[in-house]
C-alpha cells in the first residue's frame, strides 16, 4: 500500500518561504509521477507541480517562477519550495502518487 506523509506547512508573512516535504512509503518516487495540488476552502483542487524521470510539469498560474519541485530518490521524497509566498497561496497542499494515492495534506497560511 503506498503512503504519503505532506509536512513543512505552517503560517507565514507574505513574501516568505516554505519547504514542503512529501515522503513515499510502499511504492518508489522513481519511475513514477509524484504530483503537488493545493485546494483553498470553496475552490476546486489546484494541480501546482509534478515530477517523473526526466521531467518536470508546473502549473505557471499557480507557481508563476516562484514555487520549485525536487526529488530525492535516495529519501524517496519530493520537496516543493516555495518563495514570495502571497495570501492566495493560502491552502491545503498535497502530494498524489500517480492518480490514485494522495496523503493528508499540510496547511498553508500565507498572512497579510
Amino acid at each position: 500500500q503506498v503512503q504519503l506523509v505532506e509536512s513543512g506547512g505552517g503560517l507565514v508573512q507574505s513574501g516568505g518561504s516554505l519547504r514542503l516535504s512529501c515522503v513515499v512509503t510502499g511504492g518508489s518516487v522513481s519511475g513514477n509521477v509524484i504530483g503537488w495540488y493545493r485546494q483553498a476552502p470553496g475552490k476546486e483542487r489546484e494541480f501546482v507541480a509534478s515530477i517523473s524521470d526526466g521531467a518536470i510539469r508546473e502549473n505557471s498560474a499557480a507557481a508563476k517562477g516562484r514555487f520549485t519541485i525536487t526529488r530525492d530518490n535516495a529519501k524517496n521524497s519530493v520537496y516543493l519550495q516555495m518563495d514570495s509566498l502571497k495570501p492566495e497561496d493560502t491552502a491545503l497542499y498535497y502530494c498524489m502518487f500517480g492518480v490514485y494515492y494522495r496523503g493528508q495534506g499540510t496547511q498553508v497560511t500565507v498572512s497579510s
